[in-house]
């Protein structure tokens, strides 16, 4: 189980309720906020504590300790300036993690301008990610961990590669990327591969490097 920390949702839509239920379900601390008194009920039984509140008054925030909170999430919905002000007053009251959903471009711009530590647009991002895996087939899944870095599982199925070692094929010299994980076709995870492993049809690669390596590792092993 994950380490249990405390979390503050401030914005209760469809993506609010979803960040709420996901961190209940892994057992974390959370605390519901919003503006809007039945949507706050109907959270109040699950959630460690649900409040209704203006995410816009400093002054609340400070009486809730927002800035103790080990993550705060604001996810409020089209109120493009209550999210700004709800950000800039978590920024202000000491929250060191503050994770914010945009709308568009230009409020995640300004959101990053006034200390939002990450931005997120779900139906941006998702869309990006779908299309992504659709002209990518080997790969099963993937993190963007930073501009530079990416992290994707790919899967196997050229046979030139099949029956090889990892020092054979020379993920790091030949295609820029490292493994690191391995998960044969039946599930069995090898989380410290060495360079003896064999790769076996349909294995899991898990690997870390630039998107364009990984693209064109995906295109060989497709």
């Amino acid at each position: 189980m994950a380490k249990k920390e405390s979390y503050a949702v401030i914005g209760i839509g469809q993506f609010g309720a979803s960040i709420c239920e996901s961190l209940v379900r892994a057992g974390q601390e959370v605390l519901a906020i919003d503006i809007n008194e039945d949507v706050i009920n109907e959270l109040a039984n699950s959630v460690m504590r649900a409040v209704v509140a203006d995410a816009q008054d400093e002054d609340t925030l400070r009486e809730l300790d927002i800035g103790s909170f080990d993550h705060v999430y604001i996810s409020i919905g089209k109120n493009i300036e209550a999210s700004i002000m709800a950000t800039l007053i978590a920024k202000d009251l000491g929250a060191t993690d503050v994770t914010c959903r945009a709308e568009n471009a230009n409020h995640a711009r300004v959101l990053e301008r006034v200390g939002a530590d990450r931005v997120v647009r779900p139906e941006h991002d998702l869309a990006k990610r779908l299309i992504f895996q659709q002209l990518n087939p080997s790969v099963v899944d993937y993190v963007t961990l930073s501009k530079e870095t990416t992290l994707a599982e790919i899967i196997i199925d050229n046979p030139k590669f099949v029956g090889k070692t990892l020092d054979e094929l020379d993920f790091r010299n030949k295609y820029n990327v490292n493994v690191i994980i391995i998960v044969s076709a039946d599930d069995q995870v090898n989380q410290m591969p060495q360079a003896n492993d064999v790769i076996q049809l349909h294995d899991k690669v898990t690997v870390v490097g630039q998107l364009k390596d990984i693209q064109k590792l995906n295109d060989i092993v497709n």
